[in-house]
């Protein structure tokens, strides 16, 4: 432990990333499944199978008891939705976060998509944004001092795209448990964050909304949703630093196709 974060040797990074690939794979069939006339049931029992298919565990389900494999968020939900009987539509905006444990090892990321693959202009800005500010991120983390330089990354790409960060929901350390220090905001914050160094790993996760930044609790305790009702996206992934570089744990590719476009080259613990 460093301050209080827990650093991990690049073997126990490697059992992250078995989990990590477990996930991405969970992910695609939740995408598959997430189509018109499918329940949000239905898109997490496709994700809760291939995790038991691959011998992991989820680490959503029975979370300080959250019922579900996967947290689906539809529309105005920002995150932490529950599966149940909804129904998609098409052009409905769904953020699908998922996470799972190998050897004690955790893995957590989420997607956005739209169901139908159509919808709006306006939701296919917002979805595309919102990933790439969580690539922008990523990329600044390779060669970050501080958290706060990731932080800053994300920000900057909402403020370009006139979006907004939800305050209060951020980022996280990873490892032993799903949830660790250091919180890893999606906007800029007074004060000194922490040191970025070798054994880290973090999920970054950007959440934007194209109305206000303020959020609210559905009455399940659990949904988040925006205050004005407008629409939201939600990505995430899960990354290793390490003395030679940085490796997305939640990309079978390391995320060297994410980070093509900034010139990084993901390096495998």
């Amino acid at each position: 432990m460093a301050r209080g974060i827990e650093l991990k040797t690049r073997e126990q990074m490697r059992v992250m990333a078995r989990a990590g690939v477990i996930v991405e794979r969970a992910l695609a069939a939740a995408r598959a499944a997430a189509v018109p006339g499918a329940t949000t049931a239905q898109v997490d029992a496709a994700a809760a199978a291939t995790i038991a298919d691959a011998g992991a565990t989820s680490n959503f389900l029975g979370y300080h008891g959250f019922p579900a494999t996967t947290c689906i968020s539809v529309n105005e939900e920002v995150v932490h939705g529950i599966p149940g009987d909804r129904v998609l539509a098409a052009g409905d905006l769904v953020s699908i976060d998922c996470g799972a444990i190998v050897d004690g090892w955790h893995g957590d990321s989420a997607i956005s998509l739209i169901v139908g693959g159509e919808g709006s202009a306006q939701d296919r800005a917002l979805m595309d944004a919102t990933e790439k500010a969580l690539w922008a991120g990523i990329a600044a983390l390779a060669s970050a001092r501080r958290v706060s330089d990731v932080s800053a990354a994300i920000e900057q790409v909402a403020d370009r795209a006139g979006l907004h960060p939800i305050e209060g929901y951020v980022g996280h350390g990873i490892g032993t448990a799903m949830h660790q220090g250091p919180d890893v905001p999606n906007y800029r914050v007074r004060g000194r964050s922490p040191r970025v160094e070798p054994g880290m790993c973090l999920a970054i996760e950007p959440m934007f909304v194209i109305g206000t930044d303020e959020s609210a609790t559905l009455a399940d305790e659990w949904t988040v949703v925006s205050l004005d009702g407008s629409r939201a996206a939600h990505w995430e992934h899960s990354i290793a630093v390490h003395e030679d570089g940085i490796w997305v744990l939640t990309a079978g590719d390391g995320g060297a196709r994410g980070l093509s476009t900034h010139g990084i080259v993901p390096v495998s613990p």
